[in-house]
Formats: structure tokens, sequence, C-alpha cells
């Protein structure tokens, strides 16, 4: 038996900013230890192999991702030394439901028959025991042509998640014990959603599925055939390209955004699955297993060890007189005194100061800051490149300074400027410089100037990373202001 793990990392992840960015969302943070949600999503089925009744193998994961993080989630899973199949790249979001598709057709090409878990990137499971468990349980009936979602066993009323309704249960002895899915129902209210606790009759909506790829097919297709349509379209156009595969962005983006929820689960509940229209049932398993969507500033407050007082503190933080609160330092000393229930983000660009109950509002602010034309929003002032990154120092009128670290082997662009000038500054390694028609070499301590109009490009040919300072000058000092002529990376 095989299980294909499909991982979805296209979210934005706005209500953990300022950690969080659109250009460096929230999967690709570690905000329980040394692995990143993605790191730790590809790791959670690496000891499942060869378990079970049947033997199981488990396929190197495909990862679908939004073409801006590319090479921040290939950077990811070679840090981790993570195997991975193709990176399946959506030129735009599109939802679940065509993600599912998209990965269902990849593997269908060679394995119809093998068993798709589809996690995204970004929730947290402490107790992978557990998870493997409930995999296990799933597995079989995903090979019988059923659909599997995993319900996670509320601990607490919520409102802020869906939440699945159990039907019968299974015959038999496997645990955790499988239910028909009888309804999948929207956000509650507060006292809703503690009616559907005391019941005992409730799972919330984790959005863990498992089932074999032909059988989505056939599901999507039935229900939604215009995704099924533009998705094989997109799929079939698409091209390889080194680690990624690039569907084709015109059939993609006129694919309809649906859920696999409303897309195709709906349509599976117990009535449906009693009509001769309907050849696959839908399953539910209940997942106790510590997991969280890490969705929020609160949810985070969750999972993450406190002190003696129920503080959650990381980084360079005093916290004197406060209690129940998460106090996260990335680049100063942050002193507190007196807070209680106060989240405090502390970031090189942005600060933010929140009560535990407003932590879901996160979002508003990011709604302003979009708004307002700023771009906090969406970058860090370290901004990752494929071959390396670069920190923004100081700015001014007329000048910036940056922080550049240029991986080993790697090399920007072949590049021109029409606004500015650069002088650059190693520190630390050897950089290899064309100027021009000149290629040469420049160590610590020494440095080079790149004239406005000139042709030039940064390389770093030595085994260590290469860190330099470089000054721009000029009338414009915007990223839009270059013009390449060739790119290992295939940009633009």
């Amino acid at each position: 038996m095989i299980i294909q793990p499909v991982i979805l990392s296209g979210g934005s992840g706005t209500r953990l900013w300022p950690l969080s960015r659109e250009y460096y969302p929230k999967q690709l943070l570690a905000p329980c230890g040394d692995l990143t949600l993605l790191q730790a999503t590809v790791d959670r089925l690496s000891d499942l192999q060869g378990q079970g009744a049947d033997e199981i193998r488990i396929a190197e994961p495909l990862i679908i991702c939004n073409e801006t993080h590319r090479f921040l989630v290939a950077e990811q899973l070679r840090q981790a030394n993570q195997a991975h199949d193709k990176i399946l790249l959506e030129p735009i979001g599109r939802n679940t439901a065509p993600a599912a598709t998209l990965a269902a057709l990849r593997v269908s090409e060679g394995a119809p028959d093998a068993i798709m878990l589809i996690m995204p990137a970004d929730h947290l499971i402490l107790d992978v025991k557990a998870f493997h468990d409930a995999v296990l349980s799933g597995a079989g009936i995903a090979a019988q042509g059923g659909i599997v979602t995993f319900g996670i066993v509320p601990d607490r009323p919520e409102t802020g998640f869906g939440y699945i309704k159990k039907g019968r249960a299974l015959p038999g002895e496997k645990h955790p014990e499988p239910c028909i899915l009888e309804q999948f129902v929207e956000k509650p209210d507060a006292p809703t959603a503690e009616a559907y606790v005391a019941s005992g009759g409730y799972l919330w909506n984790s959005g863990i599925f498992m089932m074999q790829a032909k059988t989505w097919l056939d599901n999507i297709g039935r229900y939604q055939a215009g995704i099924l349509t533009a998705c094989q379209e997109a799929y079939n156009l698409g091209k390889e390209d080194g680690d990624f595969y690039r569907v084709a962005e015109d059939c993609f983006e006129s694919c309809p955004s649906d859920s696999i929820d409303y897309a195709v689960m709906e349509n599976l509940t117990e009535t449906a699955a009693e009509s001769v229209d309907t050849a696959t049932t839908a399953y539910v398993i209940p997942l106790d297993a510590g997991w969280s969507d890490v969705g929020a500033w609160s949810s985070l407050c969750e999972v993450l060890p406190r002190d003696e007082n129920g503080n959650i503190l990381q980084g360079d933080v005093i916290a004197i007189n406060s209690r129940n609160s998460l106090i996260i330092s990335g680049h100063r000393l942050l002193a507190a005194l007196g807070l209680d229930d106060i989240v405090v983000v502390e970031t090189a660009d942005a600060v933010l100061v929140a009560h535990k109950d407003q932590a879901q509002a996160v979002k508003e602010i990011v709604s302003q800051l979009k708004k307002d034309g700023r771009t906090e929003h969406q970058i860090h002032r370290l901004a990752h490149r494929p071959w390396g990154n670069y920190e923004g120092i100081d700015r001014g009128e007329r000048y910036q300074v940056k922080r550049i670290t240029v991986n080993p082997g790697a090399s920007l662009s072949l590049q021109m400027h029409h606004h500015r000038a650069e002088h650059w500054i190693v520190v630390r390694g050897t950089a290899r410089v064309t100027k021009g028609d000149e290629t040469f070499l420049i160590s610590e301590n020494e440095s080079t100037y790149i004239p406005i109009g000139v042709t030039h490009r940064l390389e770093n040919p030595g085994a260590l990373p290469l860190e330099l300072i470089e000054v721009q000058s000029g009338s414009y000092l915007g990223e839009d202001d270059i013009v390449r002529f060739e790119d290992n990376y295939g940009r633009d």
C-alpha cells in the first residue's frame, strides 16, 4: 500500500503578523521548536514506513505552493535534508479542491491506486504516534474507495472552527474508531459550540483528508467538472523546471475556486451515500493528537510551554509582575512590566501589542497596512532570495545600505540598473564580480564600485557564505529597477 503525502503550502497566515508576512507565511516559521511547520509536516510520516497489517510504503511528499514561495519552500526542504517529489506551483491561489486535483493528476500518472494523505503545511501535531494510529485506521478505508477526513476531538467550545457531525460507527476494532460522516457545520456561535462539545457527537474540522488519487478524480469530476477540466488543461500544458512543475497560468486562473469540503465532501454525507447515484462514502476518524492550526496568537498560547507565571517568553525578554502573556523578541531586549493576558511580538520593523481576546483581529491591522500602501504586511526587513538574502540597514534620501549574504556556489542575476549605482564591501568570504567586460575576485576588506547603467553580477565561488555591505545611491532605489539579462533561477 502506497501512501502519498500531499502537503498544501499555499497559505499566508496573516493572523500571525508580524512574524508571518505575505512573502514569508507561517508555514515557513518555527514557532514551536527547531523545525518549521512545513518541515515538521514533511517529517511527520518519516517513521510510519512498514507499520500496520499491510506493508505501507510512504512515497516522497508532493508539495503544492504558491509560485512566490517556491525558492523558500525548496530551501527549507534542502536545509532539513528532506527528500520530496516535484513542487507543484500554483500561479494564483484557488483554494484546496483545485490543489488536491493537481496532486491527484500528478499521482495518478504513476500510481492511481496510491492513497493521498492531504495535509496543510501550517498545522501543529504534538502526539505523532496518535496521528499515525489515525492514519493507519483510515488507510484501509481509503484503499476500498472511501474518502476519509480527520475530526479533532474538541477540548473546549470553539467558535473559530467548523465542525463535523459524526454518524454511526463502523463495525470492527479499529482505533481510533471510524464513523460515517453525517454533516459539515459552519463556525457556530458560542452557545451552539457549547452544545456541540457537550453532546460528544461533534469534532473540529481539521482539513486533513485521505483518498485514492483515482477516487478524488472520479468525485471532483462528478460534482465539480469545471475544476477537473481546468486543472487537467493546466497540468497537461505545464512544464518541468528543476525542482518545480509549473502548471499553465492562463488555464489555472480560469479554474473555479472551492474547498475540498464544499466541492466534494458535503455531497458525500450519509444521506447522499445511500443514493444509487453516489459511488463513494465519506468517513471521519476522531483525532486526539495535540492538534492546532496555529491560526492566531491565542492558539499558539494553547500549545507552547509556560513558565511558573503562565508566561511564554522567547528571545531576549525580561518579564516582571506579568502573567499569562506571550512575549517574543526577535532583535533586541524586550522588557515587560505588569502585563496580564497580553501578546507582544517584536520584529526588526514592527511590534505588535494586543490583548489575547483581540488576537483574532490582527488581520485587521494587515488590512490597514494594505489600505495605507505600506509594505510591512508583505516582507520582513530580511528579504529571502534563491541565492541567499539581504537586510536593509539604513535608508535616506537618495541612498540605502544593505547587508547581503550569498550562499556558497550561488549567484545573483546578470543585471543592470537605470537609476542607481552600487558600492560593494566584502566583510566575509570571496566574491566573483562581473562588471562590464571585466571579471575579477575581491576578498575581505576589499571593495568595488558599479556605476549606473553598467552590466554586473555578483557570485560566491567559495564553500562558505559570502557577506558584504552594499551602499546604493541614486534618484530611485526601488527593487523594480533591475534589468535581468541572465538568471540561474528562471526569474524574469
